[in-house]
């Protein structure tokens, strides 16, 4: 077996959290995207799978994990994979081990159905939470004192997180990394994986219907059009009249497309904007407002602080020492 690493080594070790009823969709995206080369010059993860034995994912793939659940208290992050059998009690050690994590002050995961396993061993108890549309009601009926949210891809209480189902598993993955090393390094291992950094809405879009494919929707284009123009005062009569369309009509078609609305879509994108501005450049609030179409500093440190938490400067300040290094993946600039 191999065992988690030497704390005192540097790197930031990810448990990865097993038992048998485990779904290997989760399992493989959390170890792909953590077991990856290093994106940044300083720590980087370290996967370790953990379990009671050889285990039984989706009840064909047997798995053999690295180390016991006893050690995920030694990690810095403990990731649950998507539980098959949300109609029974997850194991007790399992969730007796993750429980044991948190309260060793490690970051809990979840992934898809892994939300029942926190919810089990109280971690959601009071807290905000999503898991996959098809099982917030009987989640939010068998731990009623758990606020499942079913719209949203992820939810962040800081120290425990629960993600949507299967592809929001990735998207909760890839905020982790944003949160330990920025927007830049997070979009450099997105660009490694060919997924988007950042999709927008929640996931209801996906319950009544599908996100349209490219030219099957209105707005197929739209979404384009508007990030190539972050920089300008672009409105909601800006955007219909672009497409023809009225207002209102415009808002239900984007509704149904995004799971939200154009300017909370907008103001989404012009703050990812600001933040991989604020990482990699020597930029001013000023010059950053204009160029993510904010118009003033005061504007755009109103809106930041409040979507990210901290004021521009923090945000800055906390980040730049955390510049991606080139990746070697990425596709090379035209």
């Amino acid at each position: 077996m191999r065992t988690l690493p030497d704390m005192t080594s540097g790197v930031h070790t990810v448990a990865v959290a097993v038992a048998n009823g485990i779904l290997h969709f989760e399992l493989s995206l959390a170890y792909e995207l953590f077991s990856s080369p290093p994106l940044t010059d300083g720590p980087w993860y370290e996967p370790v799978i953990c379990g009671t034995g050889p285990v039984r994912a989706d009840g064909r793939f047997l798995l053999d994990p690295d180390d016991g659940l006893d050690r995920l208290p030694l990690a810095d992050t403990v990731i649950v994979p998507g539980w098959a059998e949300v109609d029974a009690d997850p194991p007790a050690d399992l969730v007796a081990a993750v429980r044991a994590a948190h309260e060793a002050g490690a970051r809990v995961a979840s992934l898809c159905t892994g939300a029942f396993v926190l919810a089990a061993g109280g971690l959601l108890d009071g807290l905000r939470a999503t898991t996959h549309w098809a099982h917030t009601d009987a989640l939010a009926a068998r731990y009623p004192k758990v606020q499942v949210d079913p719209d949203v891809l992820y939810v962040d209480n800081g120290s425990v997180l629960t993600s949507a189902g299967k592809a929001a598993a990735l998207d909760l993955c890839l905020h982790l990394v944003r949160r330990d090393h920025g927007s830049a390094v997070a979009n450099a291992a997105a660009r490694r994986l060919v997924v988007a950094p950042h999709r927008p809405g929640g996931q209801a879009q996906f319950v009544a219907a599908p996100v349209p494919e490219r030219g099957d929707h209105p707005l197929s284009d739209l979404l384009g059009w508007i990030s190539g123009r972050l920089d300008q005062p672009l409105t909601v009569e800006d955007l219909a009249r672009h497409m023809n369309m009225s207002s209102r009509h415009l808002g239900r078609h984007f509704k149904a497309m995004t799971g939200t609305t154009p300017l909370q879509w907008l103001l989404t994108q012009r703050i990812r904007r600001a933040q991989e501005l604020l990482e990699t450049t020597d930029d001013g609030v000023d010059a950053i407002a204009a160029a993510t179409g904010m118009g003033t500093a005061a504007t755009l440190r109103r809106h930041f602080n409040r979507t990210v938490g901290v004021p521009p400067d923090t945000y800055r300040r906390t980040f730049r020492s955390e510049r991606a290094a080139p990746d070697p993946h990425a596709a090379p600039q035209a």
